[in-house]
Formats: C-alpha cells, structure tokens, sequence
C-alpha cells in the first residue's frame, strides 16, 4: 500500500476497538496496583512496585501501538518467515539451562538487561502472522490436505510441543485452539481438522496424565471444597473474591482475598479481584469491553481489502477474545485452572505488549478498509 500523500486525508482508524483497547489497560493499571500492593510492600517495600514495571510495558506498549497502526499490514508478508525463525529460536533458548529464567520449575522467560520477556506469548503472533500468510496464497487449494491443512499444522505443532516443553499447557492449548479456528475460518475441511483432535487426542491425554498437578487441577475443579485445604485453595478464594463483591464491589483497594489469601492475585486472578472490588457492575463492564473490542475484530475481519488481512485480523481478534473467555471462566470455576492471564489487565510485560501490537495491526487494517469502503477482498493477498 503507498503511503499517504502530504494532501491525503488522515487514516481513519476504528475509534470504537482503540477506545475498548484503551480503558481495558487503563483498568488493568488500576488494579495491578490495588491487587498487588500489598504483596509488593511484603517483599519489596515498595507497594508500588509491579504498578511501576507493568507502566513502564503499558507506555512501551502504547507507543508500539501507535507506531505499528501507521505501518501497512501487507508489509508482515515480506517478512513472515523471518518473524517464525526467530520465534523458534526464542522458543529453543528459554529451555537451554542458563540461558531461559526458570520461575516455580517452568523456563518460560529471556532475559535482555532490566527487561523478562516471555517467547511464548510473541510466538501466538508469529503463528497467527504465517497462518494468515500462508491460508491466503493457498486459498484456492485450502481444502486439500497435503497443501492447506498439513504444512500448517506442521509448524504449529513444532511451536506447541515447544511451548509444551517449558511447560505452559495453557498457552500450547491456546496456540492449538487458535491454529484449528483460523484453518476451520479458511476453508479448510473440517474432517481434516476432526481428524487431528482425534489423532492428537492420546497424546493430549498422556500429556495430562503424566503431570500430577494437571491431574489434580482436573480432579480439584470437579469438586474444589473437597480439597479446599490444597489444590482446591485458590479457586475456593478465587469463588470467595467474587461472592464478597456483590452489585457495587468493596472499593478500590478494599478487596480482602489480596491479603495473602488468593495467590496470582495480581496476574491471572486478577479478575477475581475486580469482582470483588467492583462488584458485577465492574465485571460486567471488563466482559462488555471485550465484547466490543471482539465484535470490531471481526468486523475489520469482514471488511479488510484482501484474504491475508481478513485473516489476520480474525487471529489477532480471536487471540485476545479466546484467552479472555478461558482465563474469567476458570476464575469464575468455569474451567479448570490454566495458566493462562486476562488480556490487558493481568501484570506481565509479554503479554500486553502482544495484545497492544495485536491492536495496533487491527487499527491499521482498519484504516485501509475506512479508506477503501467499496473494497471487495481480492483472491491475492
């Protein structure tokens, strides 16, 4: 796409998904500081020490932001492979000894100076970007296995064996979950996509088996007050969080379940927090919020000028909604407990500046399609 013209009117870009995208991370920084803060004086004396680092990233990510929506989203076709490249190179490092940062017995994490990032959660771009890619020039052939589903499952598996490796079931499930949407949205035959949860199946219930904790999350979100004292404990006070914030919430800072009760309460219970100080009206905003951002997504989708960014956006939108839905349903007991945080508002650097790139190419499609209304999509990315 040419750049803008000195004369050329300004981009149109989609207000409403910028809006939805900017108060789900002004919420965010709101409660990172009021669920973390007391533990952050515990440890650090400083109870404003993880609203301090998770800024630092929101600015950063802000700025990529709005970088990134200015920069043609046709441009990732050229540089596809070289993204995946080193996305698997960071993949291969975090679980080299020395190299990755292990945190509670997992090598999730690389450490550039003052800066922890997590490959994991910049690999969901890489993948979303090369599906994209690849779906649109093989669209004429989706449907036939050898070309349009077998490549594709190839490289995504090698990522999610990789994430699997570190070990982050949850995020290796979210890659797979992404990878079966995209192919299903594209035109590929849907008993090539049943065959492979079948195929892949054994091995996901191996995976689970061989793992007492996962075995025990399972076991525990059947029936949580059975194990109230052990596995059960943080989904119990997760439940707790929400129940005490009734219709109005206790208050910004008044949540009790952050005073030592409610582990992760600041990165993937966070929501659980929000319950219980914003009550359902807050909750219910966060959900609406989401809901918007998805429904613009997919609506960019829809209208983009050509194949590749029809689905580049449904990716990037379904990566946000879909870890969305899964981490406020397993803080609600919806699901078992996955590792998994809520987009924009758990603290982590990784994963919101992800989410914010992921907006700021949403923001860009959509400018080209405001600009081109009458556009249809063009068989050629």
């Amino acid at each position: 796409m040419a750049e803008p013209t000195a004369n050329a009117p300004a981009p149109e870009y989609d207000h409403y998904l910028m809006l939805a995208a900017l108060l789900l991370l002004g919420i965010g920084l709101i409660m990172v500081f009021s669920a973390s803060g007391v533990v952050a004086h515990d440890r650090y004396q400083d109870s404003a020490y993880f609203l301090k680092k998770q800024l630092l990233f929101a600015v950063l990510g802000l700025g990529l932001m709005l970088f990134i929506r200015r920069v043609p989203y046709q441009t990732y076709n050229r540089y596809v492979y070289p993204i995946l490249l080193v996305s698997l190179v960071l993949l291969v490092l975090v679980l080299i000894p020395g190299i990755g940062v292990r945190i509670r017995s997992a090598a999730r994490w690389l450490k550039f100076g003052p800066l922890v990032i997590q490959p994991s959660e910049f690999a969901k771009l890489a993948i979303i970007i090369f599906l994209a890619y690849s779906m649109a020039r093989k669209q004429e052939k989706i449907q036939y296995f050898s070309i349009g589903f077998l490549p594709h499952i190839i490289v995504a598996g090698l990522f999610i064996l990789l994430i699997e490796k570190e070990p982050d079931f949850g995020t290796a499930l979210s890659v797979a979950g992404i990878t079966f949407l995209m192919l299903f949205v594209g035109g590929t035959r849907i008993t090539h996509i049943l065959l492979a949860v079948l195929a892949a199946s054994p091995l996901l219930v191996y995976v689970i088996i061989k793992n007492q904790m996962r075995i025990g999350r399972i076991v525990t979100f059947l029936d949580p007050w059975k194990y109230a004292s052990d596995q059960g404990y943080q989904l119990i006070h997760s439940l707790y969080a929400i129940a005490s914030g009734g219709l109005m919430g206790l208050g910004i800072g008044k949540s009790r379940e952050k005073l030592f009760y409610l582990p992760d309460a600041h990165t993937d219970f966070i929501y659980a927090i929000l319950n219980e100080e914003l009550g359902l009206i807050g909750a219910v905003t966060v959900i609406g919020l989401f809901v918007i951002l998805v429904i613009r997504g997919f609506l960019i989708s829809l209208r983009a000028p050509d194949i590749f960014g029809s689905y580049l956006a449904m990716g990037l939108t379904s990566l946000i909604g879909l870890q969305a839905a899964i981490n406020m349903a397993v803080v609600s007991g919806l699901m078992p407990t996955k590792g998994l945080s809520l987009p924009f508002l758990s603290y982590g650097g990784s994963s919101l500046l992800v989410n914010m790139i992921a907006v700021g190419i949403l923001l860009n499609i959509s400018s080209q399609t405001q600009r081109s209304p009458d556009s249809s999509r063009r068989g050629k990315a």
